[in-house]
């Protein structure tokens, strides 16, 4: 992106590297800045926030003509740093360093990252906020987009809110809103610009129009691989409509439309089906902060016509890729997918792995390949341990009695320590768990194979009206896997993929961070040339001893499988 060349081959020029993008030599013509912004988190506004351990170095013209802003992550304290040391770690550090890349070839609108650099100074971080904090070693990210401004930057004009008290630093500076709204539409949306010149409430409606089009587009993305952001505040939202700010993100493993990813979001306020709505809901105080530039009667009407519809329809355009069906677009189709998704669910499946797998069937498959079939299925779907490990009772049972007669006795005292939706939780885990007792593994797999058989039923029955709508049913069935196989990853960022790089780090053997970039840059595939950097990191890895046995037997996990049991009890905060 930036037309520079890698450094590997030449120790000098990566040392050079190293300098420039851990932040201790400022590149030629850069001025180093951190942005001022403000943000609702978790739902209250937050007052000013703005970045608080990234620097922007300026911006870049690649190759291309593109314009790239850089910026440093980790580099040190800002203006915003509040009471922290503007620091991040090797473990966070990696995390968005693969993730960012990760999204990129999944095709998804993602910042990236250029560079990771890591040192042997320390900072303590309490890592699960529990009283027992460690040193970790100090990491600089290189990301690289072509702005990092977010909704949260047009929070900066907010009056007192009403229920948290907290401003906004510019209030009444409507001057700096329109120069920053002029600034956004002419560098990021140029075709809007110069089609509404002469209008300004005009051209600030085209440009929220179209931002609240790319954020439902964006979410569908996410949605349809599985992707958890894990904190979806304004603050996280770009203005041009990027994934943005990986912090305790996750893909999903088994099929859970609950699922949260973010160990620290106690209300489940930032859960996979909850990410559309959110979205929305952030857009609305985009909305809120653009007045009087743009009125808020014209984006609410906006916002009410165009994000559920432009959400639904890139979603299930996605979802048709996923399920190979290319000729006919069916007004049933939307509900075989909702049946897909209950299946899943009810069978405790593999997201990503059950998708990839669906290209294998076929509408004459023979019985006996249909069983093997069956039988790959449903080893995607969660053992009767893995389940007993999902559905452990979470609370003490004294104390879930006590909250029970608290909600009875004092609804008022009980919403303040607790939430009806997280009692009742608790009350059906405590139930599947019971149940759980007396399923055997031979009950699981029958009950699980009549599901899916059930499903592929009509799954069968929709790809024949494909094959009757087209004259050469063998060419459509190979343009339907090759659709399938575009859209459908066999590779992800999953957490015990990345945990398993991050420990090897830790102890100096980077090659399994390596691999695994490697692995992502080919997420519907095998990894060309993955043999060869496998040969590589071995040799690396011989230096670092220090990577242990536990280490490498974890690692032996293929990185297309479901993860191990280890893995359920990995938490990111």
């Amino acid at each position: 992106l930036l037309g520079l060349q890698p450094p590997e081959a030449d120790p000098a020029a990566e040392a050079e590297a190293a300098l420039f993008f851990s932040g201790n030599r400022v590149p030629a013509g850069a001025e180093p800045a951190a942005h001022c912004y403000c943000g609702h988190q978790f739902g209250s506004f937050a007052g000013q926030l703005g970045d608080g351990a990234a620097m922007y170095l300026g911006e870049v013209l690649g190759p291309g003509g593109e314009r790239w802003e850089m910026q440093l992550k980790g580099a040190g304290i800002t203006p915003f740093s509040r009471q922290a040391d503007g620091r991040k770690v090797l473990r966070s550090s990696i995390r968005e360093f693969l993730c960012s890349e990760a999204m990129f070839h999944l095709g998804i609108p993602t910042t990236r990252a250029g560079t990771c650099v890591t040192s042997d100074s320390t900072v303590l971080r309490d890592v699960f906020y529990d009283g027992n904090p460690k040193h970790e070693r100090c990491t600089v990210v290189l990301r690289i987009a072509s702005t990092f401004i977010r909704f949260g930057s047009f929070e900066i004009f907010k009056p007192p809110d009403e229920f948290t008290g907290r401003k906004g630093p510019s209030v009444n500076r409507n001057d700096i809103r329109i120069q920053m709204l002029d600034y956004v539409i002419s560098t990021f949306y140029p075709e809007i610009q110069e089609a509404y010149s002469d209008n300004t409430i005009q051209r600030n409606a085209a440009f929220f129009k179209e931002i609240t089009k790319r954020t439902a587009r964006l979410v569908a993305e996410w949605q349809c691989v599985g992707f958890c952001h894990g904190v979806l505040n304004t603050d996280n939202m770009s203005i041009v409509g990027l994934t943005i700010d990986y912090g305790p993100f996750g893909f999903m493993d088994r099929y859970d439309p609950e699922h949260v990813c973010n160990g620290s979001d106690n209300t489940g306020r930032y859960a996979y089906n909850k990410q559309p709505e959110i979205c929305k809901w952030n857009l609305g105080k985009l909305a809120e902060a653009l007045v009087p530039e743009l009125p808020l009667e014209t984006s609410q009407l906006i916002l009410e016509e165009e994000y559920d519809a432009e959400f639904e329809k890139h979603y299930l355009q996605k979802m048709r890729k996923k399920l190979g069906l290319i000729q006919l677009e069916l007004e049933e189709d939307s509900k075989l997918v909702s049946e897909l998704l209950e299946t899943m669910h009810l069978t405790a499946g593999d997201f990503t792995n059950i998708f990839y797998l669906l290209s294998s069937f076929s509408v004459d498959i023979d019985p006996s390949k249909f069983e093997d079939f069956l039988e790959e299925l449903t080893s995607q779907c969660a053992s009767v341990e893995e389940l007993k490990v999902v559905f452990k009772p979470q609370m003490d049972p004294r104390q879930l009695s006590m909250m029970l007669m608290l909600a009875q006795s004092n609804p008022q005292l009980f919403a303040l320590i607790g939430t009806k939706a997280n009692i009742n939780k608790e009350l059906e885990r405590i139930e599947q768990f019971s149940k759980l007792q007396q399923l055997t593994a031979d009950d699981l797999l029958s009950r699980n194979k009549g599901h899916w058989k059930e499903w592929l039923e009509k799954y069968r029955v929709r790809l024949q009206k494909e094959i009757e709508s087209v004259g050469n049913a063998d060419a459509w069935n190979t343009e339907r896997v090759k659709v399938m196989n575009s859209n459908n990853p066999k590779y992800i960022l999953r957490n015990y993929i990345a945990q398993n790089a991050i420990e090897a780090a830790e102890n100096g053997d980077f090659s399994e961070v390596r691999n695994v970039l490697k692995l992502l840059e080919h997420p519907f595939q095998e990894a060309e040339g993955f043999q060869e950097v496998k040969e590589d990191a071995e040799e690396e890895g011989a230096t670092a001893t220090a990577a242990v046995c536990s280490q490498e037997s974890r690692s032996r996990q293929s990185y297309c499988s479901k993860p191990p049991l280890w893995a359920s009890e990995l938490c990111v905060t």
